[in-house]
């Protein structure tokens, strides 16, 4: 309930502060899954839990309290979506909390009342709209915007299966780290830690993992032997085509992943100069670093649009993964789904600064890939058009994934719905060899 008042009043974002709750709180591995699906569940059916509630609800929804509305979408969300938790349960429980919470003597009556006759609909009425995708927009809780974006692009069959996907638990992927173990012997590892572990169906050395509770409790993430990465952000780095003795710079490298795993492709042998502008941020991979072992790291505070000079065409490749809207993870973190498409329309000039001032540190005959966790064109397919078009002596290169095959272009697009990561662009730039004479 205070992750979701919070995202609702400050713009917290619900992963990280539930986390931080959840260390705070120290619940178990079975209360804190609780608690985590009930907070992520109601951020994913928000807006039909508002049009249930709106329904049944005498006062407008943006006149109840915010405690309020919260507590009365957990309740709707536990009513509507889970068996694990008897009815009368729940509604006892949201009755409570309204007691506790609310300045309002009557409202815990009026929550009471709303929940019961939820609970006495049979069978439950669903949005009759006339609109297809206004319907598509409450069934799925898209904003509409979304939607039309996604339609677009997909048809509304494809986006219907994405927006779908979107409210699914996503896998649990995680990168082996070969300098210290294989595949068959952290999977052995982490069943005997109670932890299922089975081989990707399609990435090498990553495994998806099935009952984790808290990771950082395990001896084997303690141990350094993997390190947390979707397979879409892995494919980005192999892209690249990184091998050992290549200098790598990682330009805007927080939490670290993509350096852990450029550094895994140069076997250790050369450098990664990893780089971000919060040195909180730079002391966590300098923590990944002493966990995995790995001695090519060089975490280094630098902002991804301040040129350096001594860094010019000195890198045989750089990661370029740059701040997005983060729309192709909205599985993971839900609420980003919410944020206002104002907010976001500086983002394609600020990608085009990043991978302009970037791509100046390439070597003559190096690699640049660009990178997002996004699913719009304006900020993937036109930013590097864009940069294309300004930058004569870098051509869009061909190249092979696992599980995608050849990308004639030099982009490619992984869906969550078709390919069940998140949802990621990769462009692999190659910049000219200098012709003599």
């Amino acid at each position: 309930m205070r992750t979701l008042e919070a995202c609702r009043r400050q713009g917290a974002w619900s992963d990280g502060y539930l986390k931080r709750l959840l260390r705070e709180q120290k619940l178990d591995r079975r209360e804190a899954a609780l608690a985590t699906r009930l907070c992520f569940g109601t951020l994913q059916t928000q807006m039909l839990l508002d049009w249930h509630l709106g329904r049944l609800s005498k006062l407008p929804l943006d006149r109840l309290e915010g405690w309020v509305l919260c507590i009365l979408r957990v309740a709707a969300y536990q009513l509507l979506f889970l068996d694990r938790i008897p009815p009368s349960a729940a509604v006892h429980e949201a009755v409570d909390q309204a007691r506790r919470h609310s300045r309002n003597p009557r409202t815990a009556g009026m929550v009471n009342g709303i929940l019961r006759a939820l609970l006495r609909e049979t069978p439950r009425p669903e949005p009759d709209v006339a609109d297809a995708l206004e319907r598509l927009s409450i069934i799925t809780s898209h904003p509409r915007w979304l939607v039309d974006a996604f339609a677009h692009r997909l048809g509304q069959e494809g986006a219907k299966a994405l927006l779908e996907t979107d409210n699914q638990i996503p896998p649990m992927a995680v990168q082996v780290n070969l300098r210290r173990t294989s595949s068959q012997a952290l999977r052995r590892q982490l069943e005997g830690e109670g932890v299922a572990a089975r081989p990707h169906p399609w990435l090498p050395d990553c495994l998806v993992l099935e009952g984790t509770g808290n990771l950082e409790g395990l001896d084997a993430f303690r141990q350094g032997l993997f390190y947390v990465q979707d397979c879409a952000a892995r494919l980005a780095v192999a892209a690249a085509g990184l091998t050992p003795g290549m200098r790598v710079l990682d330009c805007c490298a927080a939490p670290g992943g993509k350096s852990f795993a450029a550094a895994l492709d140069l076997r250790d042998q050369g450098q990664v100069v990893c780089c971000d502008i919060h040195p909180h941020k730079i002391e966590l991979m300098r923590a990944g670093k002493q966990r995995l072992g790995l001695s090519s790291l060089h975490p280094t505070l630098q902002d991804a649009v301040q040129p350096r000079e001594d860094w010019r065409e000195t890198f045989d490749g750089v990661l370029a993964d740059v701040p997005c809207s983060g729309l192709g993870i909205i599985r993971k973190k839900p609420d980003i789904r919410y944020k206002d498409p104002a907010q976001l329309e500086g983002l394609p000039e600020l990608q085009g600064r990043i991978l302009a001032c970037n791509a100046d540190y390439v070597k003559p005959g190096g690699v640049l890939v660009y990178s997002t966790c996004t699913l719009l064109r304006r900020e993937n397919e036109q930013v590097v058009e864009d940069f294309l078009a300004r930058r004569p002596d870098y051509t869009a290169e061909a190249f092979q994934l696992p599980g995608l095959g050849w990308q004639e272009k030099g982009m490619a697009t992984l869906w969550p719905h078709l390919h069940d990561t998140d949802g990621f662009f990769i462009a692999k730039l190659r910049k000219r060899q200098v012709r003599e004479g």
